[in-house]
């Protein structure tokens, strides 16, 4: 039996027994990788300060994300296709994040619906939006949010338009998969026998927030053609202005990764703002969240909080963007290898690796609480934000 100490034990679990178009849909980025690679890769060039003869007694992960009382500064992040990874997928992820006390994020294209996860949970999550052509079915899905008690809304910015991602094209990923050879052949192999029951053993195998709710949706054909027809090159500020007011609620922003926009952010009165490139799979030759991170968090100050999402493999990386000036974390790659590896027990278990190694590294820098995290805790190259033009 395998002893699981760290989120790459997770993850070669996970590769074992999800089939391959849906590790690879996890573990990819878009065109030549170079942005998702060095998400991971930028972390390793920050260094920790270590510090000794501190009392590191009392210590405390406790503190707040968009006013929710959280474990220790992160939240999972919202993933397409989770149900995917393990059956029932976002029910479990989001059980084990409600009893970790971390909020959870549903994707507008999960397989388990909006009301799916409300029925099996009690606490609110939250909700991300991707902006829609058809208005009619953006507006529907606003008032499901907060019929089920969603308690903030986070709005996609960076996929206007879908960044070609070759694994995913090459494995024709579709939920749930075609009926071909080479599909059976991989879902056949042993250690996939138990992602094969249970998919057998669940209704939810498809987009079931958009199933059912969307024109002209009713099968796998019809809702592959919506999909790549529907995302709304069209968003501009104005419409997330108006998206804002209809929600009403507490409005997170992701996929900043500039300056100027995260001014933009805050002035239509954003409560965070996430650093984001979306784990890469967008834009390819953009800059790594990490490397960004300061000069967003310079633009805005104290006016809005600043969260970073991507690339986060360990509890350090955590440590890291608190330091580097980041109010809170988002995990998506982390807590899938987690539950594609041991499904709701697997979430648990990639978020209490994540505390420890958060726990222990900020103790071991002299800090107690998140409070006490700053920029002197670490030992950043000089040029590593480097001098672009």
């Amino acid at each position: 039996m395998t002893v699981i100490t760290c989120i790459e034990d997770l993850k070669r679990i996970h590769k074992r027994k999800t089939p391959k178009m849906f590790f690879d849909y996890c573990e990819s980025g878009s065109w030549t990788e170079q942005t998702f690679r060095e998400n991971t890769s930028d972390f390793d060039k920050i260094r920790l300060r270590q510090r000794v003869a501190v009392d590191m007694s009392n210590r405390s992960t406790a503190t707040k994300m968009a006013g929710r009382d959280v474990a220790f500064p992160t939240a999972l992040a919202p993933v397409g296709m989770t149900g995917m990874q393990t059956a029932d997928g976002e029910i479990k992820a989001a059980r084990a994040a409600e009893k970790f006390g971390v909020p959870f994020t549903l994707s507008t294209m999960s397989i388990c619906s909006i009301e799916d996860v409300a029925r099996a949970t009690k606490a609110p999550f939250w909700f991300q939006l991707y902006v829609m052509q058809d208005e009619e079915f953006v507006d529907n899905m606003i008032r499901r949010a907060k019929d089920a008690g969603c308690d903030a809304l986070v709005l996609t910015l960076d996929l206007q338009i879908l960044g070609q991602r070759h694994k995913d094209l090459k494995n024709d990923l579709n939920a749930p998969p075609r009926l071909t050879l080479k599909n059976m052949i991989d879902i056949g192999f042993p250690t996939r026998w138990e992602w094969a029951i249970g998919m057998l053993g669940t209704h939810r195998r498809t987009f079931r927030n958009i199933v059912g709710h969307a024109k002209g949706v009713s099968n796998l054909n019809s809702l592959m053609s919506w999909t790549q027809e529907q995302f709304d090159p069209r968003l501009d500020w104005e419409k997330i202005a108006k998206i804002k007011e209809k929600w009403g609620g507490r409005l997170i922003l992701k996929g900043i990764l500039d300056a100027e926009d995260a001014k933009k952010a805050v002035q239509i009165g954003a409560d965070a703002i996430i650093v984001s490139n979306h784990g890469g799979r967008q834009l390819d030759g953009a800059l790594s969240s990490i490397r960004v991170l300061p000069s967003i968090v310079e633009a805005v100050g104290d006016q809005t909080e600043v969260w970073l999402d991507s690339g986060i493999r360990s509890g350090q990386d955590v440590l890291k963007a608190i330091a580097m000036g980041a109010k809170g974390t988002m995990i998506g790659r982390s807590y899938i290898y987690g539950l594609g590896a041991m499904g709701e027990q697997g979430v648990t278990k990639a978020l209490e690796i994540l505390q420890k190694e958060f726990d222990t590294s900020m103790a071991l820098c002299g800090r107690r609480t998140i409070e006490e995290v700053d920029r002197d805790i670490l030992l950043v190259p000089r040029d590593f934000a480097g001098d672009w033009a």
